[in-house]
């Protein structure tokens, strides 16, 4: 899959949440939308990302931006990790990999010096016209929210 690019239309996508509930990006018409993808809920790094997304997520609301996570995991373990972590937004479920891959977050990446084939970590912020405003390709986990902040000016300051 090519990579996307800011300007470029958000692919439609529509899936179930951790309450098992369909959430579409036509759902989220006429708001901005920090939508990341992660390899794996209730993992170190992926928790720790997930955790700081809550932790701003009312300076992220407050900006005019909702968050929704993204990853390969069932609706049971996003559900389980939603209760364990309190997470406040959509958690949703692509086990098919069909959305990872319009997006092109899964495929060859390097960890810990092999290639292998997976998820690479990315975030992109849609605009409230279904538009791709930011694409940020393989982030890490930590200090992600920091970065986006410099880049989105969330921060209740």
């Amino acid at each position: 899959m090519t990579a996307l690019e800011p300007g470029m239309s958000a692919p439609d996508f529509t899936l179930q949440n951790q309450r098992g509930e369909s959430v579409s990006l036509d759902d989220f018409a006429g708001k901005k939308l920090v939508l990341w993808f992660y390899p794996e809920a209730l993992t170190p790094a992926c928790q720790g990302q997930a955790c700081d997304f809550r932790d701003h997520h009312a300076s992220l609301r407050q900006s005019g931006y909702e968050v929704v996570g993204v990853s390969r995991d069932s609706v049971e373990k996003l559900a389980k990790a939603a209760a364990q972590d309190g997470i406040t937004y959509d958690l949703l479920s692509d086990a098919d990999r069909k959305v990872h891959e319009a997006y092109g977050v899964w495929g060859e990446k390097s960890m810990y010096g092999r290639t292998v084939i997976g998820v690479k970590r990315s975030t992109f912020v849609i605009d409230e016209n279904g538009k791709i405003e930011h694409v940020f390709y393989n982030t890490r986990a930590k200090n992600h929210l920091a970065m986006l902040d410099k880049r989105l000016s969330f921060s209740a300051s």
